[in-house]
């Protein structure tokens, strides 16, 4: 359901608004608040949030190309539906991707990659002290899109970045705040010592492990030793 209680956007300049409803929304729908398959009115977002129907159509547009929302037409939009097998193949798409992407990782000298991923991981570790699973997956997310693009392949980003946030909010919807965030955090620690040790097989070899166990408890989605499509 939506939460009650107009959300008022004014303050922000003109060209903001829309960005501004948006991560409004997306939080709600990450975490669940708005649920699978509830309809998202145009009218209704645009009196909570006191704004214009074309700013509430804005930031529709940018949830659909997450993926976390289907456009109707003059039906609504309606939150996209959660499955597990959905979840499987989105987590066995960005294994590939990101573990294809790690061979490429180390052709260029004089990166800034290990200090923009040790960033992100004190962003995590600073979210989870603070309990905000939401701001985690943020960070998260921004740590696997600043690794990917490492490897100069930026017309393939933006399905990466569906495919994580599919992941996250299936995980955090599955966990619904039981999970340990320290851990999720620490989760990284692996990802970045590869960096550290600039090496390609190791790297490829901790995100596949990464990304099969994205659930801290029971057994990994997919099975960490699978092969890699289209490569050893």
């Amino acid at each position: 359901m939506l939460a009650a209680g107009p959300t008022t956007i004014h303050a922000l300049p003109r060209t903001r608004r829309h960005r501004s409803v948006f991560q409004a929304l997306r939080r709600e729908i990450m975490l669940g608040e708005i649920e699978p398959g509830a309809i998202l009115l145009e009218l209704e977002l645009a009196a909570r949030f006191q704004c214009s129907q074309s700013t509430i159509r804005e930031a529709l547009l940018l949830l659909q190309e997450e993926g976390v929302v289907q456009r109707l037409g003059h039906r609504g939009t309606r939150v996209s539906d959660l499955t597990r097998d959905e979840a499987v193949e989105m987590l066995r798409l960005r294994r590939d991707m990101e573990c294809r992407a790690a061979r490429r990782t180390f052709e260029r000298r004089g990166s800034d990659l290990l200090p923009a991923l040790r960033a992100q991981y004190a962003s995590m570790e600073t979210a989870a002290i603070g309990g905000d699973e939401y701001a985690l997956a943020e960070a998260d997310r921004e740590f696997h899109r600043r690794l990917f693009a490492e490897a100069k392949l930026p017309s393939l980003e933006p399905l990466l970045l569906r495919c994580l946030s599919h992941n996250h909010r299936f995980k955090m919807q599955e966990s619904r705040g039981r999970g340990d965030l320290r851990h999720t955090a620490e989760r990284h620690l692996a990802i970045i010592e590869a960096v550290e040790r600039r090496d390609s097989a190791g790297l490829a070899s901790a995100l596949a492990h990464h990304v099969a166990t994205i659930f801290n408890e029971g057994p990994p989605l997919i099975n960490p030793n699978e092969p890699i499509a289209g490569g050893p």
